[in-house]
């Protein structure tokens, strides 16, 4: 999934250099390595030229339109960020690995350090979880295809491909995640991220 703006970063933070290679190109790159094939979904004003495919108004929409290029035979499909450069060949082999033993999706997560509070409109706390059921979701996410494709059906939207099939009742199960596999949302991020890739 490359196909974002980047509206809190200020630009298409996919098309950073991050040493010799975009941030995207690492994340295509792990792709490739570990599964039958990729398909990059980019803006539509650079698909094209990419070789990917043009991707939509939301998350939710540019994953549709993703999944419509996999090949039906596809019976495990896994969906990653191009903005997690970090991502290792370990993380797809234990999302997948979960899956194949029959979880219908599997997500690499980590504990949550901070408390998280939920709060209304206003910025009032509602309530305060506790810490310990909760996890910082990660990609790449992996899927049954068949699942994966009834949860897009439907047309709803997501911040995470998960959210969709468990709202299907799917069965989504946690992996573990690396504090490494860090998304690049803000410069700073990408700045982190710098710093790791020149210090390998």
């Amino acid at each position: 999934m490359a196909a974002g703006a980047g509206t809190r970063f200020g630009g298409p933070k996919q098309f950073e250099l991050l040493g010799d290679r975009r941030v995207m190109d690492w994340s295509v790159a792990v792709a490739r390595e570990s599964s039958d094939g990729v398909v990059v979904v980019l803006p539509p004003e650079v698909a094209e030229k990419e070789g990917g495919i043009a991707g939509g108004g939301t998350r939710s929409d540019s994953v549709r339109r993703g999944l419509a290029a996999v090949p039906k035979n596809a019976t495990i499909i896994c969906v990653h960020d191009a903005a997690r450069p970090f991502a290792n060949e370990d993380d797809f082999v234990r999302v997948i690995t979960a899956v194949a033993d029959g979880a219908d999706g599997a997500v690499p997560a980590i504990p949550v350090a901070d408390t998280i509070k939920v709060v209304d409109d206003t910025g009032q706390v509602m309530r305060t979880p506790p810490r310990g059921s909760l996890r910082a979701v990660q990609t790449p996410q992996a899927f049954r295809a068949e699942i994966l494709r009834r949860a897009h059906a439907t047309l709803g939207e997501g911040t995470d491909d998960a959210a969709l099939v468990e709202a299907e009742g799917g069965k989504v199960v946690v992996v573990d995640g690396d504090v490494l596999n860090r998304k690049i949302t803000t410069r700073d991020d990408l700045d982190w991220a710098r710093s790791q890739q020149s210090g390998h």
